[in-house]
């Protein structure tokens, strides 16, 4: 039999493995079996090939006693349900299975011994994605760290009662044999091993109490310590709200700065911006406090007087007279669109793919980029593709339209009010694809355009075009074969301010229906990246959005609440109120932005007690039993490794035929990202940017020329490329091609609205009037 493979076990515990003669029966006698020990675990097998698939017996030494019978002999015992007789091929093989058993059965003990309390390290009560979790981490790292370094002086002392006790029988033996009377070079030899012997306890003791002093030392520095961690711990978050301070001072002075520029300015410099547009990004700079006292709610939902449930011809007090045939059957059933024949169901053409490569594991140091960029412009910093996700903004905006049945059940609905609900659930069901999404989408290019042609499918075409790139703007259009329009030209301001990344998205969303003529617009809510420096990147929604029926003035106002850490309500709640044009409520919506909404029927309302912050009276809404009108769809499997991305994202990159030349989707460096080749993609990135940096020149001085030819004598001899009027010239020189810009008849903002003629030249296969961007 030869020795084990392994080293001589460590009092780590590690996994000790070997051949040992097991007791099997009288007519076999003593087998050759293959042990290992691990993790307190004692198992055989008949060979080493068996250590895959099948275990011949496994005991727990936790629970075990271990005898030793002779030189080569031992047995272990879990109390009579099993018992191993073993045998070593030597004494010197037998003690060290004994060495590695008994710290084996040390350790299996004392974890047996903890593991009732082991969850005490860890706060139960802390919520998913809440801000401070690093410092939980870091809590449970130092606890970790000091079960370890405990585990490793309960080791020592394991040692340290081994060496006593195999140093005791070997004194004893020795005096034994020193006993006897022999004479000659046998005596010698014997007083020459007990004086080794003697030397070897002397040795061990020493070692012993050197391991007790060490230990005593840092138990008693260990207070210290935790001191100077937590004056560290101290240091930092300081650190951290002196950056956040800096970068509101920065954000203040370039508000500043701002002001007096357009103090200064002519008129005519002042002409191209939309109202409000051009300093909404920074007007509610110093009223994010996402972290502040909760907020009372402005209304009180209760249910509904029973009687108000029952279809009566008769008049009840406090009934809302107006309440139609459409709306009682509201009450009595969930919100459906009306049942199509079978003729009009839409089969898809292509299998989409369900599917992207996996996001490779690559690391970036953070902060070596953003502490450059404390109060910029995130579109003007150059990222690498590390943080961003593999498809565009325009596709991003396309996303929207995962839910878009809301939009088909809205058209068929008969009453405004009821439509309302609808639309203001759509309005929510775009932020539910953003709570695990903190990858950066790409900025697009110039020109850029994106086509989601789902026509065949869900019966809607969608078209976005990059129209603007300082700031960046992008239009979006789209179409539907079941009674609605969809339009919408956003603008991102998004400004880093040291701890989060605050991204606004400024511009109208319009949605028309062809039935009743309904004409809605809303606005987005501000998004939240928190964690930006230290800590797992989460993301919160607060702010509140209006969606108004210009058709009949009836309204939505919607409350995104932003994370508190004293809030008693769920994460992410969102709460709103359908009225009509009196301001009349007829609906209560309620939900969170990630997972579903809620509608409840208004049957009566009453003002209830104030409101303890602000003395304001609250409203009480007398509403019956909610009902779910939107609920999101689950990730597909395995979407933690593709971005997180939902089953409509995995195929918006998708490559197709007959797309524009400009299409996201032949966009180098994105689809050298998706394919995990991000070294060629940030290459690709930079050569993309350059080149549109130089056609931005070139456009510059076509327009700088013209003006120049156009002027009057008086202004023939000043420098036009010094002209601070230039600066708005590149943006008027160009021409959006599918896009027109003109004056929105509802909110009288400059708009890009579409203006037609894509999907006809797609139908011809003809691009002439596309640029070459990529």
């Amino acid at each position: 039999m030869s020795e084990p493979k392994t080293p001589t076990p460590t009092p780590a515990g590690d996994t000790y493995k070997g051949w040992v003669f097991k007791w099997t029966n009288y007519i076999k006698g003593y087998q050759r079996r293959w042990f290992v020990l691990s993790n307190g675990l004692l198992s055989y097998y008949r060979t080493q090939a068996e250590m895959g698939h099948t275990c011949r017996g496994t005991i727990n030494l936790a629970t075990a006693t271990i005898t030793v019978d002779d030189a080569c002999n031992f047995v272990i015992s879990n109390g009579g349900a099993q018992t191993y007789h073993l045998k070593a091929s030597c004494e010197v093989e037998r003690q060290r299975w004994i060495t590695a058993l008994e710290l084996a059965k040390a350790k299996a003990a004392r974890m047996q011994a903890e593991s009732d309390d082991s969850g005490d390290d860890f706060s139960p009560s802390s919520p998913p994605m809440a801000p401070g979790q690093g410092g939980g981490s870091q809590n449970s790292e130092v606890q970790s760290a000091l079960r370890t370094l405990g585990s490793k002086v309960e080791d020592l002392s394991t040692c340290n009662d081994l060496i006593s006790k195999h140093g005791s029988a070997l004194q004893r033996s020795l005096s034994e044999l020193d006993s006897l009377r022999l004479t000659g070079e046998a005596g010698d030899k014997i007083r020459q091993v007990t004086e080794r012997a003697t030397l070897f306890r002397i040795t061990s003791n020493a070692m012993i109490n050197a391991c007790r002093d060490f230990l005593a030392l840092a138990q008693a520095h260990s207070k210290r310590w935790q001191k100077a961690l937590q004056a560290e711990r101290d240091q930092r978050v300081r650190l951290e709200e002196t950056l956040e301070q800096l970068a509101k001072q920065h954000n203040h002075l370039e508000r500043a700065f701002r002001g007096a520029a357009q103090a200064n300015a002519t008129a005519d410099n002042k002409s191209d911006v939309g109202p409000g547009k051009g300093e909404a990004s920074d007007e509610d700079d110093d009223n994010e406090f996402f972290d502040a006292v909760e907020e009372a709610p402005e209304f009180i939902t209760v249910p509904a007087d029973p009687q108000f449930h029952k279809r009566s011809s008769s008049n009840i007090s406090g009934f809302n007279s107006e309440m139609c045939a459409d709306d009682q059957s509201l009450n009595e059933e969930p919100l459906a669109m009306n049942q199509d024949s079978p003729s009009q169901e839409l089969v898809p053409l292509k299998k989409r793919r369900t599917r992207i490569p996996d996001k490779p594991n690559y690391s970036l140091n953070l902060w070596s980029i953003m502490k450059n960029c404390i109060g910029k412009e995130l579109s003007k910093i150059p990222m690498p593709v590390n943080f961003n996700e593999p498809i565009s903004m325009l596709q991003r905006l396309s996303e929207d339209l995962e839910y878009h049945e809301l939009l088909d059940k809205a058209s068929k609905c008969q009453s405004s009010l009821e439509q309302m609900c609808y639309v203001a659930a759509f309005s929510v069901s775009s932020y539910s694809t953003t709570v695990h999404r903190t990858g950066k989408p790409f900025n697009p290019l110039l020109g850029e355009t994106y086509e989601l042609d789902r026509r065949r499918e869900s019966g809607y075409r969608s078209l976005c075009e990059q129209v603007s790139h300082h700031p960046p703007a992008a239009a979006h259009h789209v179409i539907s074969d079941r009674g609605w329009t969809l339009r919408q030209e956003i603008t991102v301001a998004s400004k880093f301010r040291g701890k989060y990344l605050s991204i606004m998205p400024l511009g109208t969303i319009h949605a028309i229906f062809e039935k009743g003529n309904n004409h809605y617009t809303w606005k987005k809510v501000t998004t939240t990246v928190h964690n930006i420096i230290v800590g797992k990147l989460w993301i919160d929604q607060s702010g509140e959005i209006d969606v108004v029926n210009h058709t009949t003035g009836d309204r939505c106002h919607l409350k995104f609440a932003p994370y508190s850490y004293f809030s008693r309500d769920v994460a992410r709640k969102v709460t709103g109120v359908v009225m009509d044009k009196d301001g009349k409520a007829h609906y209560v919506l309620s939900g969170t932005w990630d997972e579903k909404m809620e509608f409840s029927r208004v049957m009566q309302s009453s003002r209830g007690g104030e409101n303890g912050t602000e003395g304001k009276q609250k409203t009480v809404y007398q509403t019956l039993k909610a009902r779910e009108v939107w609920r999101k769809n689950p990730l597909p499997e395995g979407a933690e490794t593709m971005y997180y991305f939902t089953n409509l994202a995995l195929t918006l990159n998708e490559p197709e035929e007959g797309v524009a030349p400009t299409d996201s989707r032949r966009r180098p460096d994105q689809r050298l990202m998706e394919d995990g080749r991000w070294d060629e993609a940030n290459s690709e990135k930079q050569r993309l940017e350059e080149k549109q940096r130089s056609v931005r020149r070139e456009r510059e001085r076509e327009a700088a020329s013209q003006r120049t030819s156009s002027e009057s004598e008086e202004a023939v001899d000043e420098d036009p490329l010094n002209d601070p009027s230039l600066k708005s010239v590149p943006h008027e020189n160009y021409q959006a091609l599918w896009f027109e810009r003109c004056e929105d008849r509802i909110t009288g903002e400059q708009v890009h609205i579409y203006k037609g003629g894509y999907w006809e030249a797609k139908d011809r296969g003809s691009w002439e009037g596309c640029p070459d961007i990529f």
